[in-house]
């Protein structure tokens, strides 16, 4: 729905402000809001084209770097760019604490909540799917969208909000275990595998071998699942494989993210000191990183977003953790908010944002070159992209700004 008129001291699904509180006075968490605004930032950044200009600069460093964090890497390993789902999935988490502490003050019951999560859940799976199906003649029934992802998951993650953190844990742990286990029992890929038949070349250089061919692309558990499941629905061809390894069951180690973000969020809702926090931040963030690329080093589990593995979980979210940790450091640690506005911006109306990402980026490319091309000619044929990019990015931000000046917010 649409919220106006006043700014509610609550965490909604996705989109909304945190408050800490402490014995002296409550104070806004407006580092998770600017967090979540630069999430949203570097998603609408794909419409700079970055990797496609780096490739115009094969012998430079600066953009070999900026063309690998500004796209999915092919397989295993992990670029900033994958660290926007994850990091989208983990504020959800952190939020939940705010929201059911706001909603208890509120004398709201717990099935009246329980309801309004389902209700919410129902929405995000929804909408998920009918932005993907935003270019196809008919409902494209698919399950890796990011608000479809969290929408599967949501319910449980909310009922959890209600346990002990103990409780929390020894579930993220089972999620993890169980996840890898069955990827390593389902069988692995034999060598007189089709893999051509599944979009994947023969000699791919990205193809294990050994063990840890149990999550090659194509050809995992996830795949043959969703084989299986997503040919249940209407389709206009039968569902073979999808063409970037993507898939329905990686909801199930997302949540595992949306619970490390619910164990932060519980972390920075209890009583203590700013500094205390943040040490807690930067500890558990290396913990996880370490953690993760262990279990890659020891060839137990690789990191690959594509299927969410659980080292991948783990890495992720150990890099979620530490970018958090910087924004709470100069926010709410050292004080500096203004700089931080443009981005709180984007963040307080991140389902506005995501919504009109999908929908109006072609609209206001076309019309911005229509009208002024020759405006953005004058960056040349190589920088064009990103100068075209960057006023479709700057009349979203004008968009949100005006709905944050009238407290418009649009949340579910």
């Amino acid at each position: 729905m649409v919220e106006s008129a006043q700014l509610e001291p609550s965490i909604e699904a996705v989109s909304a402000p945190a408050y800490e509180h402490s014995p002296a006075a409550t104070t806004r968490l407006v580092s998770l809001d600017a967090f979540r605004g630069l999430v949203m930032v570097l998603m609408l950044g794909e419409v700079m084209r970055l990797p496609q200009v780096a490739q115009a600069f094969p012998h430079s460093l600066f953009w070999r770097v900026i063309g690998f964090n500004t796209e999915h890497v092919e397989w295993q390993g992990c670029s900033l760019h994958d660290l926007i789902q994850p990091a989208f999935s983990f504020l959800v988490g952190a939020a939940l604490p705010f929201s059911i502490a706001s909603r208890i003050r509120k004398g709201q019951t717990f099935w009246k909540m329980v309801g309004h999560a389902a209700w919410r859940a129902l929405l995000l799976i929804v909408l998920g799917i009918f932005l993907r199906s935003l270019h196809s003649r008919q409902t494209y029934f698919t399950f890796e969208d990011t608000l479809t992802q969290i929408g599967l998951g949501y319910v449980f993650l909310f009922l959890l909000g209600f346990t002990r953190v103990r409780t929390q844990v020894i579930v993220l742990i089972v999620i993890l275990i169980a996840f890898w286990a069955a990827f390593a029992l389902y069988p692995a890929p034999g060598p007189a595998f089709d893999y051509a038949r599944v979009g994947v070349p023969q000699n791919w250089d990205h193809n294990y071998t050994g063990f840890l061919a149990h999550w090659n692309k194509n050809s995992n558990l996830s795949w043959a699942f969703d084989v299986w499941f997503l040919n249940l629905f209407p389709r206009e061809h039968p569902f073979v494989f999808n063409e970037g390894g993507w898939s329905t069951l990686s909801f199930i180690p997302t949540l595992g993210t949306m619970i490390m973000g619910l164990l932060t969020g519980e972390w920075l809702k209890i009583n203590g000191t700013r500094k205390r926090k943040l040490q807690g931040l930067a500890i558990a963030g290396v913990a996880l990183l370490l953690l993760g690329l262990a279990f890659q080093w020891a060839g137990i589990c690789p990191i690959v977003k594509r299927v969410w593995t659980s080292s991948y979980t783990l890495y992720s979210g150990g890099w979620v953790v530490l970018i958090l940790a910087g924004f709470y450091a100069l926010i709410e640690w050292k004080g500096w908010r203004a700089w931080a506005f443009p981005l709180v911006v984007v963040g307080m109306n991140s389902i506005a944002i995501y919504v009109m990402s999908w929908t109006m980026t072609g609209f206001f490319a076309d019309a911005l070159d229509r009208h002024f091309g020759s405006v953005f000619w004058i960056a040349g044929p190589t920088f064009r992209s990103v100068l075209l990019g960057f006023a479709v990015m700057l009349l979203f931000w004008t968009i949100l700004f005006w709905m944050h000046r009238r407290k418009i917010f649009l949340r579910i």
